[in-house]
């Protein structure tokens, strides 16, 4: 029972160091926008792709999802972290959110969540 207990100890750390992970690269990636600095942009994108990657490595290792907010942020070809302006493309296109990395080319397609009428 107690390899158990440990098994479920390591996945709960794991989610902790995954969502402080997340947290790091956002709050980065606002900073680098707030600067507007050439020399910084180029540092904090490889430092948020770093923090995804690692995040990513955990999530597998320990067999965790990420979180559906987080599951937005990066691309799942080339880890880049998502800093809109930069290196994503937003387009909205048929009831569907299309996101496009400008680093790899790689796109993803979500559905545009449906309207509220007031009525």
């Amino acid at each position: 029972m107690a390899r158990r207990n440990d098994r479920v100890k390591q996945r709960s750390l794991a989610e902790e160091r995954i969502n402080r992970l997340f947290e790091l690269a956002i709050e980065h990636a606002g900073n680098a926008g707030a600067e507007g600095n050439g020399a910084t942009d180029g540092a904090d994108g490889t430092f948020c792709a770093t923090c995804v990657k690692h995040a990513r490595t955990l999530a597998m290792k320990y067999r965790i999802r990420i979180k559906k907010p987080y599951n937005r942020y990066f691309c799942r070809k080339c880890n880049s972290f998502f800093m809109p302006g930069r290196n994503v493309k937003t387009r909205i296109y048929r009831n569907k959110v299309i996101v496009t990395c400008k680093n790899c080319g790689a796109t993803r397609r979500y559905p545009l969540p449906e309207r509220k009428n007031n009525e």
